[in-house]
């Protein structure tokens, strides 16, 4: 076993997934799961991100998607 027993699914837009795969050619990294794995260990470290440090999803999108939008900082989730 190698450590990595939870399988994590996410759906991306082409423009994130493009970045990732630039990132990952750039590092010449084997998978987009390690470029994904390093792009998370960089984010996380350099934001100071802890485990229980009630961080939302939806404030780490790569891109806006636009007015209205749960992305938009209302920390309301309910509709107005």
């Amino acid at each position: 076993m190698n450590g990595r027993e939870e399988r994590l699914q996410i759906m991306l837009s082409p423009e994130e997934l493009a970045i990732i795969d630039n990132f990952r050619f750039a590092n010449r990294m084997p998978t987009r799961a390690a470029a994904v794995r390093e792009l998370l260990k960089l984010g996380l470290a350099s934001a100071g991100i802890t485990p229980g440090d009630g961080s939302r999803s939806s404030n780490y999108g790569v891109f806006s998607r636009g007015p209205n939008s749960h992305t938009d900082g209302d920390d309301d989730p309910t509709p107005s």
